[in-house]
């Protein structure tokens, strides 16, 4: 079967290639998933190039540790292993995983669920990583409900869309940030306000800040939220080591002198979770935002229309 194969770390367009690979076999409590789509975001750039150095432990050191890469799939259950009890042969599910770019992929029955039924196998493919991180976001760390004033910052990617439209399914008013060229985005996603981050800094006294990749200064993040405020880190860019978590670490000491509590967050897969966000999607509450799809052959090319925000919204790989 085809995949993508990559044995080194290094820019995409020099360390993948399409290959001939054995077809996976599923063991006990795991299923064969056909693969019909399999997402790109922003961190798989970082993640390709080995970034940051301190993951490498969980990673590989030298190389990747899955010579496959890609973590969300949407696709049919072509084969069940022993064990398993919820899934059927033809079942259209989506989940994460580990080696989506490729024609099937082998998943433990836990990390899948059954399909949103308004949704296409596309579609699907884009919800459960980016789902998870801004669900946690913004339930979780946020707590957002009926009321809840909040300042999206990167509104329109990957984490952010779900991020807008899941603070209005709790009931806030949500002022999204993004480039002048997605304010239709940001609106079509529900935000009651948006702001252009080219003209400044919008007006403060927000309840809760969602940094999703946006990185404002600790003294902005001050100037921003209301005085026992929430600031909420998701991500972030910055040296090879870190990737902007030592910026999480000084926020949590300065945020108590700063007036606001910080909150960064490294979202959990959880099935729980997954279940939650399709019910969200088939109630017409959330919906992922599609932008194109790409061949298998053009994943490098995938991620670098990501990394240099040439596209609105999500992209996927069909294999």
């Amino acid at each position: 079967m085809k995949a993508i194969v990559q044995d080194a770390y290094g820019d995409p367009g020099d360390v993948l290639r399409l290959a001939e690979v054995d077809k996976p076999s599923p063991g006990r409590g795991e299923v064969l998933v056909r693969v019909r789509a399999a997402p790109v975001v922003g961190g798989d750039w970082h993640l390709l190039r080995g970034l940051p150095y301190a993951a490498r432990p969980v990673t590989g050191l030298r190389r990747p540790r899955s010579r496959v890469p890609g973590l969300e799939v949407a696709g049919a259950v072509a084969e069940v292993g022993p064990g398993v009890t919820a899934l059927r042969v033809g079942q259209e599910v989506f989940g994460w995983c580990t080696g989506a770019f490729q024609e099937y992929v082998v998943v433990p029955e836990r990390q899948l669920a059954a399909k949103p039924v308004n949704l296409t196998p596309e579609q699907a493919a884009a919800v459960p990583i980016s789902g998870f991180t801004a669900l946690q976001a913004v339930r979780d760390l946020g707590r957002v409900g009926a009321g809840t004033r909040v300042l999206v910052h990167g509104a329109t990617g990957c984490v952010g869309s779900y991020a807008v439209q899941l603070a209005k399914a709790f009931g806030a008013e949500v002022t999204a940030v993004c480039g002048a060229a997605k304010a239709d985005l940001a609106r079509r996603l529900g935000a009651d306000h948006v702001h252009d981050y080219a003209t400044g800094e919008p007006p403060g006294g927000f309840d809760v800040l969602l940094d999703v990749y946006g990185n404002p200064s600790l003294r902005t993040c001050r100037r921003l939220v209301r005085r026992g405020g929430t600031v909420v880190f998701v991500g972030g860019t910055g040296g090879r080591w870190f990737m902007g978590t030592d910026r999480w670490l000084r926020a949590l000491v300065a945020g108590p002198l700063l007036g606001f509590r910080a909150r960064p967050l490294v979202h959990k897969d959880r099935h729980e979770d997954l279940v939650y966000l399709r019910v969200l999607i088939e109630s017409g509450r959330v919906l992922p935002v599609l932008d194109r799809t790409y061949p298998l052959a053009e994943v490098a090319r995938a991620v670098e229309d990501v990394r240099h925000g040439r596209v609105r919204g999500q992209v996927v790989v069909t294999p």
